[in-house]
């Protein structure tokens, strides 16, 4: 499928989803209610098949959490990015999504440890890289340790 195509198949299932076409790849930018329904049927319409998750993040933006999730189809061979902003930044979540690709599991472990994302229904969302006594998000644009440098 073109990108044009996955638009315009997108947009007939979901009427809300906007789109930003000035990176290298096509993103969909959704709501965090959104994140389930969506999510699912670039998974499992086989018109997107859209079966493997290689990149999970978040980006700081200090009024917001921006989650980016890459997306790739091996059976059509198209990507796309979908990005879901995170308004609450003093208690930011979103749904899980590592029942639909495994991949996520991890990578929303991370985000957690190092952004504070919490991942409703996530199975085993704990620290991955940091000790649990860890106090704060380094990743965190408003993160200070005493080790830091300042500039």
């Amino acid at each position: 499928m073109t990108n044009e195509e996955i638009k315009t198949a997108v947009s007939a299932l979901f009427p809300s989803v906007t789109y930003d076409e000035t990176g290298e790849f096509l993103t969909l930018l959704i709501t965090p209610a959104e994140i389930r329904s969506v999510m699912k049927a670039l998974r499992y319409n086989t018109e997107f098949s859209f079966d493997y998750m290689f990149c999970l993040t978040c980006i700081d933006w200090k009024t917001h959490f921006m989650m980016v999730y890459h997306l790739l189809s091996k059976t059509h061979r198209h990507n796309i990015v979908v990005k879901a902003k995170i308004a609450d930044v003093n208690k930011p979540e979103i749904e899980t999504l590592c029942d639909i690709w495994q991949t996520a599991n991890f990578h929303e472990r991370e985000v957690y440890d190092l952004f504070g994302i919490r991942f409703l229904n996530h199975p085993d969302l704990r620290r991955l890289l940091l000790d649990e006594g860890w106090d704060g998000y380094p990743l965190r644009k408003n993160y200070v340790d005493e080790n830091m440098i300042s500039l």
